[in-house]
């Protein structure tokens, strides 16, 4: 299987070796791109003596690698490293394009040790043993894929390719969603159909002669490549031999008299050698007398026009098969493409199709009665196949080169674990920072304190309203708390959305808004009259000085709100609902969404000490010695801090993994400068960072063939989410093209891996750099308790997180590999960060009320 179509947009100086029979030919093929599609060849003729042909392996290939180092040495051109297209004309099972595993010797080859074997590491063998001349072998491909491929250069339209000398074959392009045996199902295919074994399955018994078994009892493999022994020059002559011998053995011919000549296999003018061989006896009429009288024999003249009259059968025969075959090839392709009339190219080569006065006549003539409804033309391949073997190498050469480059751009992308373990380091030294009362001011990393120092202990119950703002939608929630034998907790709530205008408008819009969301969701309860315990989940930094008070330091995840930001957005939702006059809540605990989604899991769990949010944003929260909270009075316990860990790399520590595709996606946001780090990981800016690469990637020619459309010119046009249906392990290529086709990209099977590819490692290096964060705040937890082993639950929250089919596998790994002294397991919270706004409500109520008995 070739996966490679000619595309007039190539050039450079290759090498072509075309092996398919007992001359092969080495070519030196010149390419060029400059509008003309210009292509200049030089070749050489050799030949394989029979004792090659079945001698071993080695020597086979090392008279190839001979003659090879002569053609090179003519052309003073061994001192080059050229690539190197092989033509190798034998069934071969292909797993790559540089790689052939040979099924069976066909044509009279039998040398040993090769079925089995890759020929291509053979030839390499060879050429690396002689040590005077290297080539870089692309390519290896059937001949009849380089005669469709030399056909095509001329002729786009040639799909189907065509062999009937000596032996014969055929390949066409299938589509691959018809191709099990490879991975994808977009585009197409060239198919290599090795046609000559068709029957060896039994399948033609019913046509096959007597005069077909007898050949193929005495051919060097018997029971198979029926077909082609039907049907090619190697054992058409030797079929009309034995059909003369019957006949004068029956007196029907030569007076019932038999010679020597005529009753040997392959003798006189009867040895299978179709150039000579096809155009006298299979052809023309006046040959015939001479042919028969070097046999030995003295033809009538109707012997002479009964000898005609076989021969005319068995060629006939032979097209006549090959058209039908071909018909059927040709129906595929229309039935595959859903048209009502195809018009399609075969390229053909072969001394048969060539050289015989009415073969190629006959094959049309059939392939038209059978398809009376397909426009079907026919080129003849002038240059033979090595040429094909050469355009493979250019267009093989070319995507090659292309990879490389995509790979160069991908591989700052790429973290090493070394890179990782920096990572991790770095973290820890700024994390650090934020907790040091004389160095909090200029840390990137807040670490501020939450004043939740308590987890659930079971003793909680109540109703609570719980307020859970992070993101374009928010959701209010009334949690119900139970204890004793009944302990668990019950949820009601409703999800609204907040408009951009109000996001981005003033902060009393914003909060007059919340206030009445919250006035329906009481209404829906009926409720309205009582006056709840709140926990605020607000999921954007803040400065805690209590638990109920939580000034805004900046504004994340595209919200603009003014007046806000240095505010404290407690006392700003209660001036809220004092200016709607139409109900009172108690707000008791304002948290970070990590903060919450720490204390739903830790309502579970009793390990669960840390809190992960990778969604939008991304940030982490867990469970400090009070000792090392400077902010905070007191060193006894400890308290919740809340990271921030989203600003991690704003003082430049990161700026050596950052790449210019970072820089671009930072430069255009909302904050540029700010939440470095969240804008490497989180949801809200891996789908930009993807398709700043694939603009890049377009710019340069290595995809979409260099055309830009406009919606990827759009920002935020490559939402994250299609980076989790694009990875998904069961989405096709067809499916992945669709969502391409979706954002207007016009792709191919090759555009969609590729695409496919960037999402992986963008999605990768998230969950890398996530991971090691994460490795950082277990590691200090294990350190801050003296311990060599520490067991400890992270309550995860997040879209990227849950969603994406591989990010949490990833970062569970770089977590596992970074802190090996920690057990490390990772919950995800089901039920959101609002559940845990309530638990630390009901927390702080059950604390409170213990403090006033």
């Amino acid at each position: 299987m070739v996966v490679l179509v000619w595309v007039p947009a190539e050039d450079g100086d290759f090498l072509a070796l075309d092996l398919g029979g007992t001359n092969f030919r080495v070519l030196r093929v010149k390419v060029s791109d400059n509008g003309l599609q210009k292509v200049e060849m030089e070749n050489q003729i050799y030949a394989i003596p029979e004792e090659l042909m079945r001698g071993s392996g080695v020597q086979l290939f090392d008279h190839i690698a001979e003659c090879l180092a002569n053609f090179m040495d003519k052309l003073k051109i061994k001192d080059k490293k050229l690539p190197l297209g092989f033509t190798f004309s034998f069934p071969c099972h292909q797993t790559k394009l540089d790689e052939s595993i040979l099924v069976t010797w066909t044509k009279g080859f039998k040398c040993s040790s090769v079925e089995g074997k890759d020929v291509v590491s053979m030839l390499r063998k060879s050429i690396k043993k002689r040590g005077d001349f290297d080539i870089d072998i692309v390519a290896v491909v059937n001949d009849t894929v380089g005669t469709m491929m030399t056909c095509g250069y001329d002729d786009h339209n040639c799909e189907v390719g065509l062999i009937v000398g000596t032996g014969t074959n055929a390949c066409y392009m299938e589509e691959m969603r018809h191709i099990d045996l490879v991975e994808g199902d977009e585009g197409r295919m060239c198919i290599n159909m090795e046609w000559g074994a068709f029957g060896d399955d039994g399948v033609l018994n019913d046509i096959r002669t007597e005069f077909d078994r007898e050949i193929d009892m005495g051919s060097l493999n018997p029971g198979k490549q029926l077909f082609e022994k039907m049907i090619s020059g190697m054992y058409m002559g030797e079929l009309v031999r034995l059909i003369l011998v019957k006949m004068a053995k029956e007196g029907l011919l030569f007076g019932g008299r038999l010679t020597p000549d005529l009753l040997t296999t392959g003798s006189g003018w009867f040895p299978g050698v179709p150039a000579h061989l096809l155009t006298s006896v299979l052809g023309e009429k006046r040959t015939h007398y001479r042919i028969l009288t070097k046999l030995g024999l003295e033809p009538s003249h109707e012997d002479c026009v009964a000898t005609h009259r076989i021969c005319q059968i068995v060629s006939t025969r032979s097209a006549n098969l090959c058209g039908a075959t071909l018909a059927a090839v040709l129906r595929r392709i229309k039935e595959n493409k859903g048209v009502d009339r195809l018009r399609s190219t075969v390229g053909v080569d072969g001394s048969v199709y060539k050289k015989h006065p009415h073969f190629a006549r006959r094959l049309h003539k059939t392939v038209r009665k059978l398809l009376p409804d397909c426009e079907i033309r026919f080129v003849r391949s002038e240059d033979g196949s090595g040429k094909g073997a050469a355009m493979v190498t250019a267009v093989a050469y070319r995507l090659a080169a292309q990879h490389k480059a995509r790979q160069k751009i991908l591989e700052a992308l790429k973290l090493s674990h070394e890179q990782l373990l920096e990572v991790k380091q770095r973290m820890r030294v700024e994390m650090e920072k934020g907790l040091g009362k004389e160095t909090h001011a200029e840390a990137a990393v807040k670490m501020l304190p939450t004043y939740v120092c308590s987890t659930p202990d079971g003793t909680e119950k109540g109703d609570f309203l719980a307020l859970d703002l992070g993101g374009t939608n928010f959701r209010v929630l009334l949690v119900r708390v139970r204890n004793g034998m009944r302990r668990g907790v019950e949820m009601h709530n409703k999800i609204y959305s907040i408009p951009v205008e109000i996001m981005q408008g003033t902060g009393e819009e914003l909060f007059d808004h919340i206030v009445h969301c919250i006035s329906d969701f009481l209404e829906y309860m009926g409720m309205k009259g009582v006056s709840l315990p709140l926990g605020f989940t607000f999921s954007f930094p803040c400065q805690q000085n209590n638990l109920d008070e939580g000034i805004l330091l900046k504004w994340t995840k595209g919200f603009k709100a003014t007046g806000c930001e240095g505010e404290d957005v407690v006392n700003l939702l209660k001036e809220a609902i004092h200016r709607r006059e139409e109900f009172d809540l108690d707000v008791v605990a304002v948290v970070n969404d990590t903060v919450g989604t720490m204390m739903t899991c830790g309502y579970e769990d009793p390990y669960c000490e840390v809190g992960l949010i990778v969604g939008t944003g991304s940030n982490a929260c867990y469970m400090e010695e009070m000792r090392n909270v400077e902010l905070v009075e007191g060193e006894e316990g400890r308290m919740c801090v809340n990271m921030e860990w989203g600003a991690f790399g704003d003082n430049g520590c990161l700026d050596d993994i950052r790449t210019e595709f970072d820089v671009a996606v930072d430069e255009l946001s909302l904050n540029p400068g700010k939440q470095r780090f969240e804008k490497m990981i989180s949801g809200m800016y891996l789908g930009e960072i993807v398709r700043n690469i694939l603009m890049d990637f377009t710019k340069r020619g290595l995809l979409f063939r260099g055309r830009i459309s406009e919606r990827l010119k759009t920002r935020g046009i490559f939402e994250t989410k299609f980076l989790s249906q694009i990875e998904s392990d069961c989405l096709a290529l067809l499916q992945v093209r669709s969502i391409l086709q979706h954002l207007g990209l016009e792709t191919t099977c090759d555009d969609s891996i590729i695409v496919k590819e960037v999402c992986t490692v963008v999605a990768r290096r998230a969950a890398q750099l996530c991971g090691a964060g994460m490795a950082a705040v277990v590691d200090k937890i294990r350190e801050n308790r003296g311990l060599d082993f520490l067991k400890v639950t992270v309550g995860v929250d997040g879209t990227l997180y849950k969603l994406h089919p591989h990010f949490s596998t990833v970062m569970h790994e770089t977590v596992k590999q970074l802190s090996p002294k920690c057990e490390v397991t990772f919950l995800q919270s089901e039920d959101g960060s609002g559940k845990g706004a309530a638990l630390i409500t009901a927390v702080a109520c059950r604390i409170r009320e213990a403090g006033q008995r």
